[in-house]
């Protein structure tokens, strides 16, 4: 079958840089998501996303789209006949729906009795015919938080939209498509090549826009002479240029023609704490900064020009007039900012709203300090300094520094109280308190850091909950997920054993309180404000978000664990992650071992037989109404191996535990072989029940392995 190329590229005036990719991206899947669902094959696709346009080039599509086969149920036969035979409307309708008649349809036999049926081949449609429309839903799926309109026109778009290339092959797709009719020609470089680009073939588009057009339209090929770029320039002035991800793909976002430019500030500036020159030359200016090759940052800075200048000295020039007065207001608040102790703010955050039920950042304060001292008891940390510390914690928001880089609250905490002769133990928490920031960060390294951390985030969590603004699909305003993913990351990798529920009970006393404190008064004749959560709901709902979030840590990270092991752990409600964690890996190698299977399908049998009878959990075995050799062999085994299963389990061997259970498994197939469980004598049934919940209790103690497959 023949083939061609298909390119679309709708070119616009510059695309947000943070959300380029990700609108290329669905535009591509939703291409291609179209073309699939149209039954059309085609060979690889390249997505391009440069700031004036976003693109997708698919290779090797089909003209025309493949037959399909029609098969189609209609009226039952009793519907579709009269008494005498003739056909009924029913029928003659759906003759009709069929382009054929009555006559020419089949029947097809169901359980729920005989229906008229047809089949038929449905000639496939031409793949040109089809494009347009593909197209146009690709782009009404866009992610697109807010469409824009202009000029008189009624088509809305992220930025109003200039001209739109769409070839197939040589050939260009007629259609309309944003209030733009689709052609051949693509622009170049706004300055330096804004001429007309005609297009032959999708082939040569992005041979043509780079050479005669001044614009490299492959985001990473893009990318990769930036970076290039960058290091060389700053291996050139004798230095390590600081090359973050996230800035290189904002300034591959924002540029079509990269020219790295060195430029360099006053050495006064180095003075500045390193975060605060960082977050400067990156932040507010997109500059890379650059290091000598001891890691010492130097007054050397790169940017990234949009543009081949015949004057770059003009350009160096005035991108260093630029950052002079950023960097000048970092030294004043700096400055400002070290005439008063934190300690001095604490009063102050009396006045600055967290949220307004859960108050202002001084009663959130004096929450996390209530929390961060019993931590500190349970884990062994300074319980003064992780009061101070969470004294303190808050205090840099009300800063100079922290108000112009919201980034850097906590580091400049941490410099603020080591100026201020705060403990080290105290100043490193402050820092450490948002840690995790994100997956894969770092995790607070010292006793009081984490205690700070996990109480900081026990409250985010907690609050969001109790207030009712538990994360959705769409809204997450408190950032719970990543607290939540924080907190266990913090406890698990750092083996700390909590019970979860306890703390969140803890938490939630202070947070219920406050609520109950800024609960507006109602005027008369209104319905009373709605009383604080129960405690007990708040615990289930955030204990519960938490083991869900830990699920998809498991299911995600490949180890082979899957969502029924993970519910037979959770069927036992372990309070503490750690023990949790201990419980499902153990589970996991366990069911390695030979024999597992049998004892998983033994203890859905046990579930099944006792959950049927109802027999009382408190129930004893008493040998002397062991009537059979199996069931005195299964009594004599189960004494044997429950002290030591249970020496085991007191100690969170659970695979050891689980080992030494899985020597029961021969006594509880020839239980099962020989020996009736409802014997006609009541009290025998009973002691056969007995004996066999008294097995369900010793995994159960582990894991109810009746959640199992198998």
């Amino acid at each position: 079958m023949k083939t061609r190329d298909l390119l679309i590229e709708i070119g616009t005036e510059e695309l947000p840089p943070k959300s380029l990719l990700n609108l290329a991206d669905a535009f591509a899947q939703g291409i291609l998501g179209g073309l699939e669902a149209a039954g059309i094959t085609h060979g690889a696709m390249k997505r391009f996303a440069a700031p004036r346009r976003i693109a997708v080039l698919v290779q090797k599509v089909i003209e025309q789209q493949p037959d399909q086969e029609i098969k189609r149920k209609g009226p039952p036969i009793s519907a579709a006949f009269a008494k005498d035979g003739t056909p009924t409307r029913a029928a003659t309708a759906f003759a009709e729906s069929c382009g054929t008649t009555v006559d020419a349809l089949g029947r097809i036999a169901e359980a729920k009795g005989e229906f008229l049926f047809h089949t038929g081949i449905r000639s496939g449609a031409s793949t040109a015919s089809l494009l347009a429309d593909i197209a146009r839903a690709s782009l009404d799926k866009l992610p697109i938080a807010k469409r824009m309109r202009w000029g008189s026109g009624t088509a809305e778009f992220v930025r109003p939209v200039h001209w739109i290339v769409f070839l197939f092959g040589k050939d260009i797709i007629p259609a309309e498509i944003l209030s733009i009719s689709t052609g051949r020609h693509t622009r170049g470089h706004r300055f330096m090549a804004p001429q007309d680009i005609s297009l032959s073939s999708p082939s040569s588009y992005v041979t043509r826009l780079e050479t005669s057009g001044r614009v490299l339209v492959d985001f990473e090929q893009r990318r990769d002479t930036i970076r290039q770029g960058v290091i060389a320039l700053a291996e050139r002035h004798g230095g390590v240029a600081i090359i973050g991800q996230a800035l290189l793909d904002e300034v591959t976002s924002l540029v079509e023609w990269p020219e790295p430019i060195a430029g360099q500030f006053e050495e006064r500036f180095l003075a500045l704490p390193r975060e605060v020159l960082i977050a400067t030359l990156q932040d507010h200016q997109r500059y890379f900064p650059v290091e000598d090759h001891q890691g010492r940052l130097t007054s050397r800075f790169i940017t990234v020009a949009n543009v081949t200048s015949r004057a770059p000295g003009e350009v160096v020039r005035g991108n260093e007039r630029v950052v002079r007065p950023r960097l000048s207001d970092a030294a004043f608040f700096w400055e400002q900012d070290r005439r008063s102790p934190l300690a001095a703010r604490m009063e102050q955050l009396k006045a600055v709203t967290f949220q307004a039920q859960l108050g202002s950042y001084h009663a959130r304060s004096v929450r996390i300090h209530r929390l961060a001292r019993l931590l500190a008891t349970q884990l062994g940390a300074d319980v003064e300094l992780a009061g101070r510390a969470a004294d303190l914690a808050k205090c840099d928001l009300l800063t100079g520094l922290v108000g112009e880089f919201p980034e850097l609250q906590g580091t400049m905490g941490t410099y603020y109280a080591h100026a201020d002769g705060e403990s080290p133990a105290v100043a490193i928490a402050i820092g450490e308190q948002y840690l995790p920031r994100f997956a894969g960060d770092v995790l607070p390294t010292t006793p009081v850091g984490t205690v700070l951390a996990i109480a900081d985030k026990l409250d985010t969590i907690v609050g969001a909950f109790a207030i009712g603004q538990k994360p959705t699909g769409a809204k997450d305003p408190f950032a719970v997920r990543r607290a939540t993913l924080g907190l266990l990351r913090i406890v698990l990798e750092g083996h700390l054993s909590v019970d979860l529920p306890a703390l969140v009970a803890l938490s939630y006393e202070s947070t219920a309180a406050d609520l109950a404190a800024n609960a507006k008064p109602r005027a008369e004749g209104q319905k009373p404000a709605a009383a604080p959560p129960a405690t007990e709901t708040i615990v289930t709902e955030v204990c519960g978000y938490a083991f869900e979030r830990l699920r998809s840590v498991y299911l995600e990270s490949g180890s082979g664990i899957t969502s029924e092991m993970f519910d037979a752990v959770l069927d036992r409600h372990p309070v503490s992650p750690i023990d949790f964690d201990a419980r499902l890996k153990a589970l996991a190698e366990f069911l390695k071992m030979d024999g597992a299977t049998a004892l998983t399908g033994a203890n859905k049998r046990i579930a099944n037989i006792l959950r049927k009878s109802g027999v009382p959990a408190d129930l004893s075995v008493v040998d002397s109404l062991c009537e059979m050799d199996a069931e005195r062999a299964l009594a004599s085994a189960l004494r044997e191996v429950t002290p030591r299963a249970q020496l085991r389990i007191d100690a969170r061997d659970y695979l050891g535990a689980l080992t030494e259970l899985s020597t029961l498994r021969p006594m509880v197939d020839a239980f099962f072989d020989g020996v009736m469980v409802n014997a006609d004598d009541p009290v025998v049934r009973r002691n056969r029940l007995a004996l066999l919940a008294s097995v369900q209790h010793l995994f159960l103690a582990i894991a109810d392995l009746s959640r199992l497959p198998g």
